[in-house]
């Protein structure tokens, strides 16, 4: 393939990488409003969304146009593929980011109750497992990628028991529902956080082995 090409692709890899950046710093940003009720942050991140819409789009059409140039192939062409997929999966993230940003701006609405799910460890998980994902990309490392993939299930035991709790919280004080139905909301988009990290260490694994592990097929040693 000719130089040309190549500079392509790793204008690709860096234009990716740095979407990853702008979509982690979403995610810490929002998860630590949870705590400070800094309402200030909550609406950066729902007013800043548009960013990250309009660099999805632009990496999304620079690979289908180097796709249709250049007809790349085997590892290249997984190259392409994969961080298209990754691609929306940040973009996705930082959906979830907002989700959690508009949830908050209703339960701030409201004086912090006697009972308050204690979001910190969930969130740190899930911050960790998107930072292990891109961290895997960036090296190419395929233990780590496999590792991201092993841990999700905690955030997802982590997701049943503030259902629980709050469906506790509930019955108890039923006259803030819409209150504790947001707090919910909550756990569920930073479970989906995860759901997508682990998304982009599968299109990791993809891209180093040619192997399609979705759907549970991943050989998790």
């Amino acid at each position: 393939m000719p130089k040309r090409f190549h500079r392509e692709l790793e204008k690709i890899k860096k234009r990716i990488l740095s979407l990853g950046a702008l979509v982690e710093d979403r995610v810490h940003k929002v998860i630590s409003a949870i705590e400070t009720r800094d309402i200030g942050i909550v609406r950066w991140v729902v007013e800043s969304d548009p960013e990250i819409d309009a660099i999805e789009v632009e990496i999304e059409e620079e690979c289908l146009k180097i796709m249709a140039l250049h007809q790349p192939v085997a590892v290249d062409l997984r190259f392409l593929i994969a961080v298209i997929k990754i691609n929306n999966d940040l973009e996705r993230i930082a959906d979830e980011a907002v989700n959690i940003a508009e949830r908050l701006t209703i339960v701030l609405r409201h004086p912090r109750q006697e009972f308050t799910f204690d979001y910190s460890m969930m969130a740190g998980k899930a911050e960790n497992l998107l930072k292990m994902s891109l961290d895997s990309l960036v090296n190419l490392d395929l233990n780590l990628a496999r590792e991201v993939i092993s841990l999700d299930d905690e955030i997802d035991q982590l997701d049943h028991r503030a259902y629980d709790e709050i469906k506790e919280a509930m019955q108890k004080n039923p006259a803030y529902m819409g209150y504790w139905i947001n707090l919910f909301s909550v756990s569920r988009h930073i479970e989906r956080i995860a759901d997508h990290a682990v998304n982009i260490a599968e299109e990791v694994i993809y891209l180093i082995e040619g192997e399609i592990v979705r759907h549970g097929f991943c050989k998790v040693p």
